[in-house]
């Protein structure tokens, strides 16, 4: 076999499909492999660049071969969809792969160790448990609906609307017994994600730049955790705005002709971390517009009083982000001075 130089690989669970090309460019590898026969290729292999995309599994793949000797590249599958030539398969995949890989100007996804996943899965659970909390709540809020006990939004709400329910005897004993076995799913939900934020303070509490990031107006212990979590090397940005960009916080250009037009922000990035820090801000703007706090920046109040709330919100999340990126990277303190009113915020 001619010396390979670059590989492209499509992974899946069972079947690996591979692409390899020689220093002149021309293909010298096309295999479709199982497991066990990928692994034993790769421990064969001299070293070589090898292109994966990045999913679920990529970063697992990422660290074991380059326990091995390789340099394993993540491309995000967005970049590497433009050059697959024709149809969607696993071999045109990993074609384009190779072909992406070679690009001077390529983007790629820094392998996470185990524990950066280990603390990305702690993230991913207590959102999933957020999540099955408020589907329940909504459930047991429009059953009681139906038999005509209204109840006011808010997972708060939801206790009260089930001792009501339970003191009702107007109501179908069969209808009790399942409100309540409601009620108990619910404790259970409570008890599990109390857990899950005590993990996640414990983690905070160890981390000197997470507490940094806390001090930030509209950040806050989880905020910071996500920020410290869910971002790479923050080093790989040459700027604020770079990284305001990759968390979707900057609007998207339409530019013809000479002309620019700036639309929706782009939402790219980490969904979970982009709608924290907007949450956050969200807070934050809340209490400038009800004239709370001291120190109000002029640029806040001239924003509040020309652009609507969620416009503001979004604005003031972009900035935050950037200002979070310049404590990552210097290792200094935020030295605004946050009045009490955002500091309860924050945290």
């Amino acid at each position: 076999m001619e010396e390979i130089t670059r590989i492209g690989m499509d992974t899946s669970k069972n079947v690996f499909q591979l692409h390899g090309v020689d220093a002149a460019e021309r293909p010298v590898l096309r295999k479709k492999l199982t497991r066990r026969e990928m692994v034993r290729f790769f421990e064969k292999l001299p070293p070589t660049v090898i292109a994966i995309e990045a999913c679920g599994s990529s970063h697992h793949w990422a660290r074991f071969l380059g326990s091995l000797g390789h340099q394993v590249k993540l491309i995000a599958p967005q970049l590497a969809k433009p050059y697959v030539k024709r149809g969607k398969n696993d071999a045109a995949d990993a074609e384009a792969l190779c072909e992406a890989v070679s690009r001077p100007t390529m983007r790629f996804v820094p392998a996470k160790t185990a524990e950066q996943q280990a603390a990305l899965m702690l993230v991913g659970v207590r959102e999933r448990l957020i999540q099955k909390r408020t589907q329940l709540v909504n459930a047991i809020r429009g059953y009681g609906a139906e038999f005509g006990i209204p109840a006011a939004t808010g997972a708060c709400r939801v206790i009260p609307l089930l001792e009501r329910i339970a003191a009702d005897e107007t109501i179908p004993e069969l209808a009790r017994e399942l409100f309540a076995l409601q009620g108990k799913e619910h404790a259970q939900l409570e008890r599990e994600i109390e857990r899950i934020d005590e993990k996640l303070m414990t983690w905070h509490r160890s981390d000197e730049c997470s507490q940094r990031l806390a001090q930030i107006p509209g950040v806050g212990p989880i905020g910071a955790t996500l920020l410290m979590m869910k971002t790479p090397d923050p080093h790989l940005f040459k700027s604020g705005r770079d990284f305001a960009a990759w968390m979707g916080l900057t609007p998207k250009n339409h530019s013809t002709a000479g002309k620019t037009r700036h639309g929706v922000i782009t939402r790219a990035g980490d969904e979970l971390l982009r709608s924290t820090l907007v949450v956050g801000a969200t807070a934050v703007v809340q209490h400038a517009r009800n004239g709370r706090g001291r120190n109000l920046t002029p640029w806040l109040l001239g924003l509040i009083g020309r652009k609507p709330p969620k416009l503001v919100a979004v604005a003031v999340a972009n900035k935050v982000a950037r200002i979070a990126w310049k404590l990552m990277v210097s290792g200094e303190r935020y030295r605004g001075v946050a009045p009490p009113a955002l500091t309860a915020v924050a945290a």
